[in-house]
């Protein structure tokens, strides 16, 4: 009897462990079982993309105010996204962001990216994941062809318009800086103001990066030759969500060594 009664409480045991080892296997996170990223099975599962962009930007991020359809650069980038994460280029839901606003909307979760004219700097990689850069650019400066302004000396004394949050203030500041003139600065929260602005004479000189100057370039205004401080423009992630940022740099990296990014930049008209 003692020898059944020691049989039958090493099969339990054995039992029990072989449970508890079932157990054990199942409860790993479908990401993990499946080698998808946290972070990525998350999109998956929601099946949309959430990515904030420019919609006052032509070329890069632009809504047409006929069809309120966005399209450009940087929305096309956000198909490609889309298409390597979820198979489909459509299954993406754009917000419209401004340079203020843009890294608000990362932090609180409401885009999983932000691709939006958005200069990488080592202060800003402190808090967001940024992919390599996949356009660069300068900073310009446009004026009104009237005033006879050809350079940046020849605003000594003048007021600058610059969007709220960009990096265009601190370089601009830099060279005038070393050219030993004073120069003001007025910030707005879109472009759209600023040239609004300058048209106004409200300000003498519209600054930010080059191909978005273009965008507002007309009859009335030239935008002179020199550029300031390389722009870096990347995609950005929460820092948490490494999964994510490093699927987006793999992507771009493989649009960059097909020769489509380059198509890309060519099918939108834009300068590097």
């Amino acid at each position: 009897m003692k020898k059944i009664y020691v049989l039958l409480t090493s099969m339990m045991l054995m039992l029990v462990l072989f449970v508890a080892g079932c157990g054990s296997s199942d409860s790993k996170p479908a990401a993990a079982t499946s080698g998808v990223p946290a972070d990525v099975k998350a999109i998956q599962d929601r099946g949309v993309l959430k990515v904030g962009v420019k919609v006052d930007v032509p070329k890069f991020g632009f809504k047409d105010p006929k069809t309120d359809q966005i399209d450009g650069f940087e929305i096309d980038l956000t198909r490609a996204l889309a298409k390597k994460i979820l198979g489909d280029e459509k299954k993406i839901a754009v917000q419209a962001v401004t340079a203020k606003t843009r890294g608000p909307l990362l932090d609180n979760g409401e885009v999983d990216l932000v691709i939006a004219t958005f200069t990488i700097t080592e202060e800003r990689k402190m808090s967001y994941n940024f992919s390599e850069p996949y356009f660069t650019d300068g900073v310009a400066l446009m004026v009104k062809k009237d005033t006879g302004i050809t350079s940046l000396k020849g605003l000594d004394g003048k007021k600058i318009g610059v969007a709220q949050s960009a990096t265009s203030k601190k370089a601009i500041q830099e060279e005038a800086d070393k050219l030993g003139i004073k120069i003001s600065f007025l910030e707005f929260g879109t472009y759209p103001e600023i040239k609004t602005a300058l048209d106004a004479g409200r300000i003498d000189c519209f600054s930010v990066d080059g191909a978005i100057l273009f965008g507002y370039l007309d009859d009335s205004t030239v935008i002179l030759a020199d550029r300031y401080t390389p722009q870096k423009y990347g995609a950005a992630s929460k820092k948490s969500n490494e999964g994510l940022a490093k699927m987006v740099n793999d992507t771009f990296d493989e649009m960059r060594k097909s020769g489509e990014l380059d198509k890309l930049i060519q099918k939108w008209g834009l300068k590097q």
